[in-house]
């Protein structure tokens, strides 16, 4: 099974993952993390990119790509993964669809969280009053302002993935504003229904 989850910022994309990472015993897969693995690995794609780094510069498609298709041949990754924050532009869904391809594999499912941007407002400033009143530190970028900022950055950058993936059969939606095992079970639900296919 391999999937990807979508939905903006504070949609429940990383407690749904890791319900499914441990459900589905499959890997959640992030560029961040690959990246920080191929380095740690002292590879000669580690190395190349920790060179990049270094000098501040960022690491470029073709070498993402690499290390993408590096990850996902694995052992761990048989079976499928979750890729996590590593599909936020249309040109990097082609290059997934381009390595899963390359590996004779393909995207099972797209899984799209819906939600309703206000409420999640509603729940942020819920969960500061609550962090507050434990008398607990509020993380800086826990502020509506910057929330407003990452869904808006999200509406332009990501949520051109939606048409792609639809266009090519993959989108499932499902509702994001339940409670998590409410949202737990529809995904579940979705992914029983994809692995009889």
């Amino acid at each position: 099974m391999i999937l990807i989850l979508l939905g903006p910022p504070g949609a429940g994309k990383g407690t749904q993952a890791k319900r499914i990472r441990e459900e589905r015993g499959i890997p959640q897969l992030s560029t961040g993390d690959m990246l920080r693995a191929s380095i740690a690995s002292g590879s000669l794609l580690g190395k190349r990119c920790k060179d990049i780094m270094d000098r501040g510069d960022l690491v470029s498609d073709e070498i993402i790509e690499e290390i993408v298709t590096e990850r996902v041949k694995a052992d761990d990754c048989r079976k499928g993964f979750i890729l996590d924050g590593a599909v936020r532009t249309v040109g990097q869904a082609e290059m997934i669809d381009r390595v899963l391809s390359g590996l004779g594999r393909e995207l099972d499912v797209v899984i799209e969280l819906t939600v309703d941007e206000d409420e999640l407002v509603k729940r942020l400033n819920g969960r500061i009053e609550e962090t507050m009143a434990r008398g607990e530190q509020v993380r800086a970028d826990d502020n509506v302002e910057t929330f407003r900022k990452r869904q808006a950055v999200y509406r332009e950058q990501t949520a051109p993935l939606i048409p792609y993936y639809e266009g090519h059969g993959k989108l499932v939606r499902v509702d994001g504003m339940g409670t998590i095992d409410e949202v737990g079970d529809a995904i579940s639900e979705v992914l029983d229904g994809v692995a009889k296919k």
